[in-house]
């Protein structure tokens, strides 16, 4: 990785990680991914995007736990989680795309669960909240 990228791993729940990993969906290949004006995210086959930092509006981090793990989405909102804990809502403007196990997706809000909530939220910048 060379010194313009930084890279903030998808958090995981013990149970959760082993379970990805037994998919294919290994903890150690998701992420979210700044490198300079540009933002990856990913999450094994099952989840990847790619935007403009530009094109994030908001972020903030959630503020209750949801039961679910995985990739879920519906109208253009997607959760991307391996953790209930420690997620950040990123809003984006105009829309961008996503890839969910290869299909093309709207990606207005992005979800992600990540080991360093605070650190995304800044790296990103765009206005901070609740959700």
């Amino acid at each position: 990785m060379s010194a313009g990228k930084t890279r903030f791993q998808i958090s995981f729940d013990r149970a959760y990680g082993w379970l990805s990993t037994a998919l294919f969906m290994s903890p150690s290949e998701s992420y979210v991914e700044i490198d300079g004006e540009e933002v990856r995210a990913r999450m094994g086959w099952g989840f990847r995007a790619r935007f403009p930092r530009s094109a994030v509006r908001s972020t903030a981090l959630l503020d209750r736990q949801p039961l679910s793990r995985g990739v879920h989405g519906w109208w253009g909102r997607w959760l991307v989680n391996g953790s209930g804990q420690g997620i950040v809502v990123i809003d984006l403007s105009p829309p961008q795309r996503g890839y969910v196990t290869g299909f093309p997706v709207r990606l207005r809000q992005l979800s992600v669960s990540v080991e360093d909530p605070s650190g995304l939220m800044a790296a990103l910048g765009g206005r901070v909240g609740r959700s």
